[in-house]
């Protein structure tokens, strides 16, 4: 294991001398004329630069090294595939509303991170209301595969005995927070007709 380093900086060469030679003094007349030990030299070479001991150097000197240290670059979000939401959008009606189950896996997935929007968020719901939450967001007929293909996927979570639900909250893939906000603005136009289908709440 290799050994850590701290740099040891003086503003005040003078004032360093000053203050080791009165930590010396007190030490030998300690010792009765005996060198301190390599501890005790530690704190008072710590306490000649302004800290309490040597950990309060120790921490001082982590401290700084973490505030200078760079933070590592923040991963770029991939872009969003728009033929893919506009392909995916085309599942849902004038209204917001999801018309038909998708048949490839990975535009059901998108779907179905819609249907999340449509849940309360941050609250525990009973099967009831999460029925009629799902019931309200799609043309089918058939919240019961909504409602288990939300749990399978980990967007919604249950108890056992499937009396409480609660939505899971995580961020949307780009492609999915794409679609959940073109869809948004059906939701909320009276004028295109059709059911309307429940507001998203999305939190990041």
């Amino acid at each position: 294991m290799s050994r850590q380093i701290f740099p040891y900086i003086a503003d005040d060469m003078s004032a360093l001398a000053r203050a080791l030679e009165g930590e010396l003094s007190r030490a030998l007349a300690a010792n009765g004329g005996e060198p301190p030990g390599h501890v005790t030299m530690l704190n008072m070479l710590a306490r000649a630069a302004g800290c309490r001991n040597f950990q309060h150097f120790r921490a001082q000197a982590e401290a700084r090294e973490r505030l200078e240290t760079p933070a590592p670059p923040v991963p770029a979000e991939p872009p969003v595939d728009f033929v893919k939401v506009e392909r995916v959008a085309r599942y849902f009606d004038a209204a917001g509303g999801l018309t038909r189950w998708p048949g490839k896996h990975r535009d059901r997935v998108a779907c179905l991170w819609v249907m999340w929007s449509r849940l309360p968020a941050r609250q525990v719901l009973s099967e009831p209301a999460v029925n009629e939450a799902l019931k309200a967001a799609h043309r089918f007929g058939d919240h019961v595969l909504l409602r288990r293909a939300l749990v399978d996927l980990g967007l919604l979570a249950r108890t056992p005995d499937g009396r409480e639900y609660r939505r899971v909250e995580q961020p949307p893939p780009p492609e999915a927070r794409a679609l959940i906000r073109h869809l948004a603005g059906r939701c909320a136009d009276p004028d295109r007709g059709g059911r309307a289908a429940p507001r998203p709440t999305v939190h990041p």
